[in-house]
């Protein structure tokens, strides 16, 4: 059981507030038991007012960072300042091993406190150049749904908040509890892509049709095989330069590097989830080579295959191959 303290503060916004109390602690959410113990606290108790027209009442102090494994502020206003008490206590969960997370405005909060400087934070991406010019001492990124470094995580806006409190479950319980938390609140599990393709364009008269999600299917259906770019255009029906253009739009990546991600999260969970060994997930995944799949899953998640399954091993029901 890992705990969580969520700051809340007045005059923030419910549904902000409300994410990371619904993807670590499940509230309200009867068919799915947490792992996580999660408190909401604020630098004075009591209660709070929100935009929405209804009031909230906070029990918990900042004494709650002294007992949390991670810490999340879920979002910030620019123009508050974050407080002595609040830095220290920021200051003291971080140096005692918390895991620091902004969501959305949030960063602000982070930047502020000094923790994030000379590192990369991220925002909403319509923040992110008064972000940049208030902070000059942090990296602002606005090309990306969230930052993991590990001791500090930050992400982009709104929905991006319940991708990245999603991305730390996964990363601390595993694929299938992440899978099984996502498929009881009807969320992707693992949303690819970068803040680019939510920066608005033109939409396509046809907007009900969408060629590239239709190839993007086509392609995790057949992970196994190899997806060569001219005969995935074709699933599109477009050529291949103008699928190459319009799945960057559409995902914030290339289609090539959008495959592999595929592929290192396929295998990921086979990883977990299985015994099979390296070289039959490589197969299965379309890595073809256990040494291809080692050097691709170190570049995209970090670490070695056979690290990240002993670091989930003791926490997943392991089946035998097949």
């Amino acid at each position: 059981m890992r705990s969580v303290a969520v700051l809340a503060f007045d005059n923030i916004s419910p549904f902000h507030l409300s994410v990371p109390t619904l993807v670590f602690g499940a509230a309200g959410l009867d068919s799915f038991d947490s792992d996580y113990r999660v408190e909401v606290c604020a630098e004075t108790p009591g209660p709070m007012t929100t935009p929405a027209g209804y009031d909230i009442v906070i029990r918990h102090g900042l004494d709650a960072f002294e007992r949390a494994d991670t810490v999340v502020i879920p979002s910030w206003i620019p123009a508050k300042t974050v407080s002595p008490g609040l830095r220290d206590a920021l200051h003291l969960a971080h140096h005692r091993g918390a895991r620091i997370v902004g969501l959305c405005l949030g960063s602000w909060a982070i930047a502020e406190s000094g923790l994030a400087d000379g590192r990369d934070v991220v925002t909403h991406w319509s923040a992110a150049k008064a972000l940049a010019a208030t902070f000059p001492h942090v990296n602002v990124r606005s090309d990306v749904l969230w930052s993991d470094l590990g001791d500090i995580v930050t992400s982009a806006g709104v929905a991006a908040a319940l991708d990245c409190c999603l991305h730390l479950v996964r990363s601390e319980h595993g694929s299938a509890y992440a899978m099984d938390l996502a498929r009881t609140l009807v969320l992707a599990p693992h949303r690819n892509g970068s803040q680019a393709q939510y920066i608005p364009v033109p939409i396509a008269a046809d907007a009900d049709h969408d060629p590239i999600e239709h190839a993007m299917v086509w392609a995790r259906t057949n992970l196994a095989e190899p997806v060569e770019l001219d005969q995935w255009a074709a699933v599109a029906v477009m050529s291949r330069r103008t699928f190459t253009r319009r799945f960057r739009e559409r995902t914030g990546s290339s289609p090539q590097q959008w495959l592999l991600q595929q592929r290192a999260d396929r295998a990921r969970l086979l990883l977990e989830s299985t015994s099979e060994t390296v070289e039959r997930i490589a197969d299965r995944t379309g890595f073809g080579t256990a040494v291809t799949m080692r050097h691709h899953f170190g570049r995209i998640l970090g670490t070695s295959p056979a690290a990240h399954r002993a670091s989930f091993q003791d926490r997943s029901s392991v089946t035998p191959p097949q």
